[in-house]
């Protein structure tokens, strides 16, 4: 969406931020991404605060009214959301800022153990029951085979996208990022979903796999649960591909079956 500086948001969104933070002494405006309208640094009075937002009547504003209500429940290997602002337009919130790189996730890379680690946290933390968020038999109903939706039931807090954007690695640790999608379901799934991810830095479907298996929630779900969830992300990964033949995108559906192959029953 078209980004815009900081400065250039209504004079009354300036006031209510400075109301939160303190006096606004310099803006940082960030250039990455493209997800929202406007992100940015402030210094403030009362420190650095990470702002992001898009305006209310964009189509993705509700995903991030989710990404707000949902932040209360995460674990501490998320950033901290200060607060959320709607007024004269705009949809904000105020984040802890949080200064690291993307995580490597290549063979060998010293950021997968703090990755495991990141999501082991996650794994134990029970979705909120009074926030409306998506239900991973609904996300996957269009893709998983028939019969197998309701293996993918479950009350676990659910990421689901492990791309190396939404994980930031702060001196010995790994942060979760990037909450616009928040999923209850099995626990399996998000191994699963890392697992996708280790393939396309370069892992073996057999490396992948092995990683997955460091989650007591993989090695305990069923074989008939996991080749659901590989047979899903082919059908997704395929239609996603389809309606958008980019290099990256057949890449990732070359992936996506090979995974769900490595899945399958071996005969």
């Amino acid at each position: 969406m078209p980004r815009i500086h900081f400065e250039h948001l209504p004079t009354g969104v300036h006031h209510a931020v400075a109301d939160k933070t303190g006096a606004i002494h310099h803006v940082m405006n960030a250039s990455g991404g493209m997800n929202s309208g406007v992100a940015a640094v402030l210094e403030t009075d009362t420190g650095r605060v990470f702002v992001k937002g898009i305006p209310v009547s964009h189509p993705q504003v509700g995903a991030q009214r989710r990404e707000a209500a949902v932040a209360p429940h995460l674990p501490a290997s998320c950033p901290r959301l200060y607060w959320h602002l709607e007024l004269d337009g705009w949809s904000l919130l105020g984040y802890e800022v949080v200064d690291g790189r993307h995580a490597y996730y290549a063979p060998g890379s010293a950021d997968l153990p703090l990755v495991e680690v990141a999501l082991s946290e996650l794994q134990a933390v029970v979705a909120p029951a009074d926030v409306e968020i998506k239900d991973a038999v609904d996300r996957w109903a269009d893709y998983a085979p028939p019969g197998t939706l309701h293996l993918f039931a479950g009350t676990t807090l659910l990421h689901t996208d492990f791309a190396p954007d939404n994980v930031l690695i702060v001196g010995d640790a790994a942060r979760l990022v990037d909450w616009a999608w928040p999923t209850r379901g099995a626990a399996w799934i998000d191994p699963g979903a890392l697992a996708l991810r280790l393939m396309e830095a370069g892992h073996s479907v057999d490396s992948a796999l092995a990683f997955a298996a460091r989650f007591p929630s993989w090695r305990e779900a069923s074989g008939e649960a996991l080749s659901a969830l590989g047979l899903a992300t082919a059908a997704l990964w395929r239609e996603i591909a389809d309606e958008d033949g980019t290099d990256w995108k057949r890449s990732m559906a070359g992936l996506a079956q090979a995974f769900c192959e490595g899945l399958q029953p071996r005969q």
